[in-house]
């Protein structure tokens, strides 16, 4: 027992630490400092007997601890990239009326589960002795862990199932990042009479991606997410722009109000795969100084959800109307590349996208170099070298999956039907059922119904979406 407390005890010091640099796992610190810092967090931890999950988190010294600012700009990037550029097919899957009205009601689903998802890790945090908190994969365990009793036995199967879906999603993004990128550039290189295949300029993106996959900590990744904010909206701003400039509007009359069936289908997820921020909930309200601040009315969560959901609706409702059923699955490709505006907005929109790559790589590695560490004796020997070739790897990965994509539109489809449901509604859902069932009268009627009625739109938007997604996939690859 007393060497099972002191592995507990272990564990939750790495995880302080790691907390405080969101997965600095190149840093070396010195063992006397180290030392202090243990000490001064079980000298906190004594002087409450049962912390609740928010006061632990207070008795905790935190290095490098994101300001709410920082938060912003980092749930911003991590929900707002290629499927920004994709909201026009994505109005032209719904409908100009049917996504309008679609969208905020998918946005309003996403934070709730999130906040779900939030209250989990703090029961699961209250739960726990001497936790300090717990990221997506560990809050799932945990809850199951303390959950009823026919569900314990599943604690290890539900980590490993999310693990693999988060590592699915975010790899998927990056991998879409590419096809982005390449795609706008191989636009703009064909017009300045450089004649290269599109697979030697997704080459040439290759070397420069290599170079942000090597940052490790949030703190040093919020300047980039910063830069690539500003190219992403001037990108945006200046396509809808051109897309006004272009003459009169067509008529919403030309335009399709609603769709159903397929189209709808492809609806779905696509909107999922752009609020693709779900993985990102837990490591940034854990990385703040004041992580209240996250969940406040005001606060972080709710007020960047609305202005992404504000900017998708009028980007995908201009863009469907300018351009019908003509829309690309990325806007900034049906502009006149003939024109040199539309040229430097292809490349600022690329390099907005491209600066996104960390934020989106962090999440993955994040999750795939602990058990690297601790299931192999050369990881833990040469940790610092071992990191760096593994994120070359999975970078080069990424760019395999790339190359044989066909279609970016169906990828984003299919990445936001199949993972990003499951983590963003029906994961916290279930979250949510285990652990009211442990209190009394915790899991009343209505709560039942929302829960289920939650469950039911997710799993027809899984069936659905991922269905369709493959067969418009393979329809592609026979052409």
């Amino acid at each position: 027992m007393d060497a099972e407390k002191q592995q507990q005890e272990q564990r939750n010091q790495e995880k302080a630490i790691e907390a405080g640099a969101m997965g600095r796992v190149l840093n070396i610190t010195n063992p006397n400092q180290q030392k202090l810092e243990q000490q001064q967090q079980q000298e906190a931890q004594q002087t409450e007997k049962q912390p609740n999950g928010d006061d632990v988190e207070s008795t905790v010294k935190r290095r490098h601890a994101t300001t709410v600012l920082e938060a912003c700009i980092h749930l911003f990037k991590g929900s707002v990239g290629a499927g920004l550029f994709a909201m026009g097919d994505c109005f032209k899957n719904g409908g100009l009326i049917g996504s309008t009205l679609m969208l905020p009601i998918i946005a309003i689903m996403c934070v709730h589960c999130e906040r779900l998802l939030i209250n989990g890790s703090k029961v699961a945090v209250s739960k726990t002795p001497g936790a300090i908190f717990y990221d997506y994969p560990e809050t799932v365990e945990k809850c199951f862990e303390y959950g009823p009793r026919p569900l314990r036995c599943m604690s290890r199967a539900m980590k490993l199932i999310v693990e693999m879906f988060l590592c699915v999603t975010q790899f998927g993004f990056c991998a879409i990042y590419f096809v982005f990128i390449t795609e706008n550039l191989y636009q703009v290189l064909q017009q300045n009479g450089i004649d290269i295949s599109m697979s030697m300029v997704m080459l040439i993106t290759l070397l420069p991606a290599m170079i942000p996959s090597l940052m490790t900590n949030l703190k040093y990744i919020s300047p980039v997410s910063m830069v690539a904010n500003f190219a992403l909206l001037f990108g945006l701003i200046a396509t809808l722009t051109i897309a006004f400039s272009e003459g009169p509007m067509p008529s919403i009359s030309e335009r399709s109000y609603f769709t159903g069936g397929t189209q709808l289908s492809l609806f779905f997820g696509t909107a999922l795969f752009s609020y693709e921020g779900i993985a990102l909930v837990l490591p940034l309200r854990n990385s703040m100084g004041e992580p209240a601040k996250f969940t406040h009315r005001f606060g972080v969560l709710n007020v960047t959800m609305f202005f992404i959901t504000a900017i998708f609706i009028f980007t995908g409702f201009v863009s469907y109307l300018r351009w019908g059923d003509d829309v690309e699955g990325s806007i900034t490709l049906n502009l006149e590349v003939e024109k040199v505006m539309s040229q430097v907005v292809k490349i600022i929109a690329a390099l907005g996208v491209f600066f996104g790559y960390p934020i989106q790589f962090f999440v993955m590695m994040k999750i795939i170099w602990p058990p690297v560490k601790r299931g192999y004796s050369c990881a833990q020997k040469y940790p610092i070298t071992m990191q760096v070739m593994l994120r070359f790897i999975m970078v080069m990965l990424t760019f395999g999956v790339a190359l044989v994509v066909p279609q970016l539109s169906l990828f984003i489809s299919l990445i936001g039907a199949l993972c990003s449901t499951s983590l963003a509604f029906v994961i916290p859902v279930l979250i949510d059922f285990v652990t009211r069932t442990q209190e009394p009268k915790g899991l009343g009627t209505l709560i039942y119904l929302k829960n289920i009625a939650i469950l039911i739109i997710a799993l027809l938007g899984i069936v659905t979406g991922t269905y369709q997604s493959i067969v418009e996939i393979i329809n592609q690859f026979k052409v």
